[in-house]
């Protein structure tokens, strides 16, 4: 994301991580650009542990995905919902004005808000709901909200009578069903038109949570109580989520009805931004999560406060929390985000956490922990060295790996420059080559993805935006042919990079369908430039759209609008197409539907004149790839994928996975569960980021291989 106004020094711009979507990355800063997706609710060092991609837990974690969303912030009211909407269309690239398919599209949005596993409304309750929610627009101008009544009722209706189905079918006569299947993809799946497809659809739905739950050493009894309890804890966040909570469901829905990429957030999602770009936060240092009610400690964050009381340990559960000279808050059966922001806090405050810990007997007790700065390191930029040896000689490559492009000047945190570091350590062990994997980096501040091309690039212009008023900037790195005169484009330069930091050898750039917004920035510039050679899924996500973040004042929250499109130095555009891959290799079947074109409400795509080229048209560093080696290094590594048993499986699993077309069995459930050991012992966080990264180790290999070709094909 760039902001046209920009370049103060308190100011970044900034793009958004892909995926899956949802919005939150954030400074502290007035204004901000951003442009891509957003990460989602990931809570490091005070909150629920990563989700990673892993396609052989997926069955279970689309169940995970069935349950209705929690609570929301509360803090707007319907007063500014006016104001609110204003601002989005004075600002916004395309939309400007009120019309009846922008309230449609909200009407619609918020419907998937109100329940996106459609298990909790009825077709009849849409078809009553619509007129109601489109009221809203008319009744908020005059400050009246009082429609979302009827809503909030409705929806409490329903949570009741899901909990008391699912009490009946968990009754005594309750038995487990192998036969069962489910469709799991909400998308293609209708809403129920009667209570007896209601009660089939929750049938199976609690039919596979039991069977996750019983390989884990829970017995069926136990299993049933954990179901209920669930369902009844999913009424106490309907009834939390009151008519003036649903005003924020509002506002997200309108904004998300102008593109996929403008968002209001609340207040918390603000804070969840902020840690994701700056990779830090101040609280005790635990990962946690929420099972059947409980916050459990999941992992403890090396050189947090909590691990360096010794008071914690993994599996604990939080029962309460007390701020200093306060008393302690049960937070049995709490919303997870708002445990996390009562445990949050700034550093060198104290908060008391009641323990309750189940080892041979059960104990309870208080544990006092000093809050701080928590850095995120595993979310940092990281170089692994990989060997390969051909005719007796080794080679030596560095593999970087970029999570996101993260920075935060006022903590001196910049990926820009932990990657020049990174580069600097790999010269010195005099590396055949570099590895840039940007295969899981949804995108970040564009300040930090411009200088860091030019670490491969050096000189010269990297991306362009263009906004309403058809302005083009261009971004470009040390000295650029600038002015402001007739046609010519404003020019923006960061500093020259040292010449003693470029890397100029041979380079591969690994994506993915999850490489987003900045990611396709880099990866479209180096391309453009034909300095390395793309590896990857066919095409990466495809936004290529800018956002501006400003944060709204009384504690708001803040806005995302997309106030421009961004494009490559050849003038195309990433929004839809991204950017293709010279080496192909296969795709997940769970990324298929990966991509802005997946999302609802995309920009169409552009183009702008080309703008390649160094100032001074000086010669480039190093040697531009040309078409025919491209063409040798994908034929190289088609050959090898054929032949490598780990992508046959991903290519076995893909053809098993499209054959079931959204559907799962609970006989197909269970064979996963026992491939993976019967699930007796509940993976730490620890482990299971293991094994997430252990499903890219075929990829990485195969850009490593693609390197070495490179290396060898040239000698």
């Amino acid at each position: 994301m760039i902001s046209h106004t920009a370049q103060k020094k308190d100011e970044q711009p900034r793009l958004g991580a892909a995926g899956e979507s949802e919005s939150m990355s954030m400074y502290d800063r007035s204004v901000e650009n951003i442009s891509g997706n957003t990460p989602g609710n990931n809570h490091h060092g005070h909150g629920s542990k990563d989700r990673g991609s892993l396609r052989k837990l997926l069955l279970i974690l689309l169940l995970i995905l069935l349950l209705p969303v929690s609570s929301v912030a509360e803090s707007l009211t319907c007063s500014r919902l006016p104001m609110l909407m204003e601002r989005f269309l004075a600002n916004h690239y395309a939309m400007k004005n009120m019309t009846g398919k922008i309230e449609i599209h909200s009407v619609d949005q918020m419907i998937k808000r109100l329940d996106p596993s459609k298990t909790l409304l009825y077709e009849s309750d849409i078809e009553r709901l619509r007129p109601v929610l489109k009221n809203v627009f008319t009744s908020a101008q005059a400050g009246n909200c009082a429609a979302l009544q009827q809503v909030y009722d409705v929806l409490v209706a329903r949570a009741r009578e899901n909990e008391a189905i699912v009490k009946k079918i968990l009754g005594p006569d309750y038995r487990l069903d192998e036969t069962v299947e489910l469709n799991v993809n909400v998308d293609k799946r209708p809403y129920v038109k009667t209570a007896a497809q209601k009660h089939e659809l929750l049938r199976k739905i609690v039919q596979f949570q039991i069977e996750n739950a019983l390989p884990a050493g829970v017995d069926l009894a136990q299993a049933k109580k954990q179901q209920i309890h669930r369902y009844e804890l999913q009424t106490m966040r309907v009834i939390e989520r009151n008519p003036e909570k649903l005003i924020t469901s509002f506002a997200e829905a309108f904004a998300l009805a102008l593109d996929p990429h403008t968002s209001y957030l609340s207040p918390e999602n603000l804070e969840d931004l902020r840690i994701h770009m700056q990779l830090s936060l101040e609280g005790i240092g635990t990962s946690l999560s929420s099972d059947n009610g409980f916050t459990v400690i999941e992992e403890l964050i090396p050189g947090g406060g909590a691990e360096r009381s010794g008071l914690l340990k993994q599996k604990d559960k939080i029962i309460a929390v007390a701020q200093e000279g306060e008393q302690p808050v049960n937070v049995i059966d709490m919303d997870l985000h708002d445990v996390i922001k009562m445990i949050r806090g700034k550093k060198g405050t104290q908060v008391t956490l009641t323990i309750l810990r189940q080892a041979e007997q059960t104990n309870r007790f208080d544990a006092t922990i000093t809050r701080d700065k928590i850095d995120i390191k595993e979310q940092e930029a990281k170089i692994v060295y990989e060997t390969r040896t051909v005719d007796g000689r080794q080679y030596r490559f560095g593999v970087i790996d970029l999570p996101s492009f993260y920075g935060d000047e006022k903590e001196n945190k910049s990926c820009y420059e932990d990657v020049k570091s990174l580069l600097a350590d790999a010269r010195r062990q005099h590396v055949d080559g570099i590895v840039l994997d940007l295969s899981r980096n949804g995108g970040g501040l564009l300040g930090e993805a411009v200088r860091l091309a030019g670490l491969f690039l050096d000189k010269g212009p990297i991306v362009a935006t263009k906004d309403s008023r058809e302005q083009v900037m261009i971004l470009a790195n040390g000295s650029a042919a600038s002015g402001t005169e007739g046609d010519k484009p404003r020019v923006i330069t960061f500093p020259a990079e040292d010449p003693g930091a470029l890397y100029t050898g041979p380079l591969v750039v690994l994506t993915s369908r999850l490489s987003a917004s900045a990611s396709e920035i880099v990866a479209g510039a180096i391309k453009d430039y034909h300095r390395a050679v793309i590896v990857g899924s066919d095409h990466t996500f495809g936004k290529g759209s800018v956002q501006v973040l400003t944060p709204l004042p009384r504690g708001l929250g803040g806005i995302t609008v997309t106030t421009a499109l961004y494009f490559l130095p050849s003038g195309k555009s990433t929004q839809k197409m991204g950017v293709e891959a010279d080496v192909r290799l296969p795709i997940w079947f769970i990324l298929e539907d990966v991509g802005e074109t997946a999302l609802d409400y995309p920009l169409p795509v552009q183009a702008i004149t080309p703008f390649l080229g160094a100032p001074g048209n000086a010669a480039p560093l190093w040697k531009p790839l040309e078409q025919t080696k491209l063409t040798e290094l994908a034929a190289r590594s088609k050959v090898r994928v054929a032949k490598d048993a780990k992508f046959a499986e991903i290519i076995k699993n893909n053809k098993e996975a499209a054959g079931k077309k959204g559907v799962i069995r609970l006989t197909d459930l269970r064979k996963e569960i026992d491939k993976e050991g019967g699930g007796k012992k509940k993976e730490t966080p620890t482990e299971f980021k293991k094994k997430a990264r252990d499903q890219y180790v075929p990829f990485v290999n195969e850009s490593v291989n693609v390197l070495l070709d490179m290396v060898t094909i040239s000698n």
